[in-house]
């Protein structure tokens, strides 16, 4: 077993192990979903995209 493991807490593996489980389980959609959360430049883009549709900016796509 890696050291890393051998150091970690038992509570701390065992939340591990959950969220592998639940990540495993994920659908395409959702572990993609996940990905784009995770990826702060993506998530500066859409929030960044939001705000200009909000403000009546966002350039519609068939204009592009």
């Amino acid at each position: 077993m890696p050291n890393a493991l051998k150091e970690m807490d038992r509570v701390d593996l065992i939340n591990i192990e959950r969220l592998s489980h639940i990540i495993r389980g994920l659908s395409a959609v959702e572990f993609e979903t996940l990905e784009i959360l995770l990826d702060k430049d993506a998530s500066n883009t859409i929030t960044e995209s939001l705000k200009e549709l909000e403000r009546g900016t966002r350039i519609p796509i068939d204009e592009w």
